[in-house]
């Protein structure tokens, strides 16, 4: 199993990660990606890009290098009811939205609170992904995030990054297990997201597949085994 389309990565415009559109398109073109999302952080994150940075996207060549870009961004969920950071504003300049809870602009809840506060941010139609909701620092039901995922037609994410052992995030292995067999029973969608901060993680998708593989989970649940099941999750609700 080799997916080429990345659903999450980021560049200098996040002001924690280290390249830029054009370094991780060419790397990109050069391990055989040929779809990638670059998902800045929004406002809130610190030393992230402004609203303007995401409004004015348009400008930037859907195409580089052969590789299918989409721009998009990874905004901060803010607060228990799911309000976000980025103003419509921002999202319109969008192709695609992911929506996470990160230690700098939420400090986790109970159970309750963190899934409300995911459910809540999959009612604003701009949100197509729910970002990393594997980090057992923010517990959550994940029997009520999947069945609010299938009935939003909002993705959940298996992030590779989550998975690494030197990395912040707690107990993400058995979180996604859970999670994806749950979404394998309610037939929902998850994308795979590398969560690349540097061109050499793009589609470094290692952990995640071992997952994939002990859950038995469907291809076909894996927008990343085809880009036109991604395309009908991402851009703005009706």
């Amino acid at each position: 199993m080799r997916f080429t389309l990345d659903t999450h990565t980021h560049t200098i415009a996040s002001g924690h990660a280290y390249n830029t559109i054009d370094e991780m398109a060419v790397y990109a073109a050069g391990y055989g990606v040929t779809h990638l999302a670059i998902t800045d952080h929004a406002p809130k994150m610190p030393g992230s890009a402004g609203v303007l940075y995401f409004s004015n996207m348009g400008i930037i060549p859907r195409k580089k290098y052969g590789v299918n870009i989409y721009m998009g961004c990874e905004v901060n969920i803010m607060d228990y009811d799911g309000r976000i950071d980025l103003s419509e504003y921002g999202l319109k300049g969008c192709d695609v939205v992911i929506a996470s809870l990160h230690i700098p602009c939420i400090k986790p809840g109970s159970i309750e609170q963190n899934t409300k506060a995911l459910i809540n941010a999959m009612d604003n139609p701009y949100v197509n992904i729910i970002g990393h909701p594997d980090d057992s620092r923010y517990p959550v039901d994940y029997e009520q995030l999947v069945r609010a995922a299938g009935e939003k037609h909002v993705l959940l994410e298996l992030n590779n990054t989550s998975l690494s052992p030197t990395g912040p995030r707690q107990g993400a292995y058995d979180n996604d297990v859970t999670m994806l067999k749950l979404c394998k029973e309610a037939g929902v969608c998850i994308s795979i997201g590398s969560d690349a901060h540097i061109k050499e993680s793009i589609c470094d998708f290692d952990r995640a597949y071992k997952v994939i593989e002990e859950v038995g989970f469907p291809k076909e649940l894996i927008v990343n085994s085809n880009t036109e099941l991604y395309e009908s999750y991402i851009g703005k609700r009706q």
